[in-house]
């Protein structure tokens, strides 16, 4: 039997994360506010993108670009598991980010914790209802 090395057939490379949105200036406000870079003038486009460290990008689309690509998309209901999360400078931080995202009228899913697995935990909703975690390694 015989293999082919992996660099003959190359896989396709994880680029991005992608996210459709309802209101795309209340959403890149919000992962403005989380520390991302998103171009100025962005809030009026269809299709928005911020680059993230290592390489990767998180996109952002509005429903209208969604239902361009597929005429029978439908949104997800709010809280649909995403995935996203964002480490926060120290476990006090967490407490900060949780504070100020919510002091700004952002829902919080779930206040700070120090969680089971050795991290001060939070989880707070985007404008699309997107749980977004917060987190930090406990000392």
């Amino acid at each position: 039997m015989t293999t082919t090395p992996r660099d003959a057939h190359p896989f396709p490379r994880f680029a991005a994360i992608g996210v459709v949105v309802s209101d795309m200036a209340a959403s890149l406000t919000f992962y403005r506010r989380l520390g991302l870079d998103v171009p100025a003038g962005s809030e009026a486009a269809p299709h928005a993108e911020a680059q993230l460290p290592g390489g990767l990008r998180l996109m952002w689309d509005s429903y209208a670009t969604a239902r361009a690509i597929d005429p029978d998309w439908t949104p997800p209901p709010a809280g649909t598991p995403t995935g996203l999360a964002f480490e926060c400078d120290g476990p006090a931080g967490v407490d900060k980010v949780y504070a100020e995202l919510t002091g700004a009228g952002y829902t919080g899913e779930k206040p700070p914790w120090d969680a089971f697995w050795g991290q001060r935990y939070a989880v707070v909703q985007d404008p699309d209802g997107h749980g977004v975690d917060l987190f930090a390694p406990l000392p």
